[in-house]
């Protein structure tokens, strides 16, 4: 063989082992990008198990306050609307806006106990009281391992390497929980 077909073979196998170095780089990044995807749903899902267990208890602790504060049916209805709501939403948006609106509500039940002192002293109320605050408590941890999560898919895809790999991925952006400013407020009851 003469030095130049050498030569060109040197240069196609380099142009080949580059192309696979860049093909391999192109396929890591794209299963980057999927695995940053998956794991904001897998944390979207433990957020929802959260929810799902705080809905779970809503019916016992409305039951049971129901029987001590009877008036307050407009506060039942928005209690049951807003959990009728959250299994109905088909988006995590629409999920997070239905929690959201039950967070409210539910302060307002909660703070309920201080109107009505021989509830305040239940035993049946307590430990739901108890069981939900530890579960929004669980919630907002939750929460927190979500929105962390999604905000490293999220900057990932807002760099120029990550926008097209997640574009050709068909990722899109994760949308971050967060609470209305509305209830960022302490809710007020008022008889």
């Amino acid at each position: 063989m003469s030095n130049g077909v050498k030569i060109g073979l040197a240069v196609v196998a380099g142009l080949i082992l580059l192309g696979v170095i860049i093909i391999g780089w192109g396929v890591g990044q794209y299963n980057k990008a999927v695995s940053m995807d998956e794991q904001v749903k897998a944390q979207w899902a433990q957020v929802e198990n959260q929810l799902k267990r705080r809905y779970d208890l809503i019916p016992n602790l409305v039951e049971t306050v129901k029987g001590y504060a009877k008036h307050e049916r407009e506060l039942f209805e928005k209690i049951a609307e807003s959990r009728t709501q959250y299994f109905q939403a088909k988006s995590v948006g629409d999920k997070i806006q239905a929690s959201n609106q039950l967070e409210g509500t539910l302060s307002r039940l909660l703070l309920l106990r201080e109107s009505y002192p021989q509830l305040k002293a239940n035993e049946s109320f307590l430990k739901l009281q108890d069981s939900l605050e530890g579960t929004e408590n669980r919630i907002a941890v939750e929460r927190k391992r979500y929105n962390e999560t999604a905000q490293v898919l999220n900057t990932y895809r807002r760099t120029v390497l990550g926008s097209i790999i997640s574009s050709i991925a068909g990722i899109g952006e994760a949308k971050y929980y967060e609470v209305p400013t509305a209830q960022k407020e302490t809710p007020k009851v008022a008889f």
